[in-house]
């Protein structure tokens, strides 16, 4: 093998980006590169704690006593939850617009911790995963490579639907109206933000996008089976990742009292975020007692404020990884990572969007015929048990699914991604 290179990875404060660069970092480690992870300081311990380097950023004042990774996400959404009720157009102003300025607070608190990090450990590529841009990425001397691990819609396409609107792709009849308000409601905060990053060293935004395209290497994550027909072919710097599944989830067997059960076996996770809404779950673990089914459920950070049903077994968090094998169907908050696992190991599912690209993913999982979408809040008892009953009573849809599993893990999407990272390296060196 060659000289090991240093790889930074810059993720999001948050469960799925965090994991998707543990799945590509881990391959990276394997072949003996030097890994160090970059994050926010509620995940101390973490990263360390999978062998890999860990350097820890603020992103607001730090508050006192310990919190859990990615704690203020999951404050916030249990506190914009009766946002979530909105069409997507609406929540433009109450969910998409705050999240899109606490980020941008927290590029700017960390902007100088950050460039000293970097420039200690002198990566030949950082590697960032997150939707908003943090100058000190592109000044710090290292080649930049850019992760997509939200739904591809992030990278505009005109005959494509608006990103975050949930809205079909063979109906643009209410495009224009959602692009507007988006639009409206962005620009000011769009151009304070181009300003300070260009004050920063860095190259200026392109319009109304809040993160840099990478020269180097921009690594989409989205299966071909839910992927776009793109009106606009991306040039030689992207690339498409079938999948990112980490390998250091721990092992997972069924529970006793689910195992051998009557009834197949459904994984319902509303993600870390998601089951911070206790109302929601609640009245989820009430229909699905009424089935015949048995259920494992991701409970979540407020597990302790309610109770699972007898045809039920979950934990606070489960190594989902390990979980998605053993199931026969997925209901999902539409998650981009629990979308491409759950195509991964080759589960339909039931999309139940909250906020942000949820709604996205939920409208192609549809789309594409690899499952169902429902009114998260709106949805009729029945209809739920009866989504179930008609994904799980279609013989085909598992053929289909299970095909789409086979080539996505053939693919192997972590090997790609770090080949790619590899060559960025190698070519950005004197």
């Amino acid at each position: 093998m060659t000289e090991p290179l240093t790889f930074a990875f810059w993720p999001e404060s948050g469960a799925g980006p965090t994991n998707n660069c543990i799945g590509i970092a881990n391959v990276l480690a394997e072949r003996g590169h030097r890994v160090v992870f970059i994050a926010e300081s509620s995940w101390k311990g973490k990263l360390d704690a999978l062998g890999f380097e860990e350097r820890l950023v603020d992103l607001a004042e730090p508050p006192e006593g310990p919190v859990d990774a990615g704690q203020f996400w999951k404050d916030f959404i249990s506190e914009t939850a009766p946002e979530f009720r909105k069409p997507t157009v609406e929540q433009l102003a109450t969910v998409t617009k705050p999240i899109w300025e606490e980020l941008i607070d927290g590029a700017r608190y960390s902007q100088e911790r950050l460039a000293d990090i970097l420039d200690d450990v002198a990566a030949d590529v950082v590697v960032e995963d997150n939707v908003v841009a943090f100058p000190a990425l592109l000044t710090c001397g290292s080649a930049f490579a850019r992760i997509v691990s939200c739904n591809p819609l992030e990278i505009p396409d005109p005959l494509l639907p608006p990103v975050f609107s949930g809205l079909p792709t063979d109906d643009d009849a209410q495009w224009e109206d959602f692009e507007r308000t988006y639009r409206e409601l962005h620009r000011d905060l769009w151009e304070d933000l181009n300003q300070w990053v260009t004050e920063q060293g860095a190259p200026p935004l392109p319009d109304l996008e809040f993160i840099h395209t990478s020269d180097h290497a921009n690594l989409y994550l989205y299966p071909q089976v839910l992927d776009y027909q793109r009106s606009l072919p991306l040039d030689h710097t992207w690339q498409r990742l079938p999948s990112s599944v980490r390998t250091t989830d721990e092992p997972f067997h069924v529970p006793e009292e689910l195992a051998g059960g009557d009834g197949s076996l459904i994984y319902l996770s509303l993600g870390s975020l998601g089951s911070a809404d206790v109302g929601l779950m609640q009245r989820l673990v009430a229909v699905l007692a009424e089935t015949p089914h048995r259920f494992i459920v991701s409970r979540g950070p407020r597990h302790a404020e309610y109770e699972l049903a007898d045809n039920m077994w979950g934990q606070e968090v489960l190594p989902q990884t390990n979980v998605l094998p053993h199931v026969d169907l997925v209901i999902t908050h539409g998650g981009n990572n629990t979308v491409t696992e759950s195509v991964h190991f080759g589960k339909p599912m039931i999309v139940l969007p909250l906020f942000w690209d949820q709604y996205d993913n939920a409208q192609r999982v549809q789309e594409s015929g690899r499952g169902l979408r429902l009114d998260t809040y709106g949805f009729e008892d029945d209809e739920l048990r009866g989504a179930i009953d008609q994904l799980l009573g279609d013989p085909a849809l598992r053929r289909r699914t299970d095909m789409d599993g086979r080539r996505v893990r053939a693919a192997d999407g972590t090997a790609i991604a770090a080949d790619r990272l590899e060559r960025v390296a190698h070519a950005s060196q004197p």
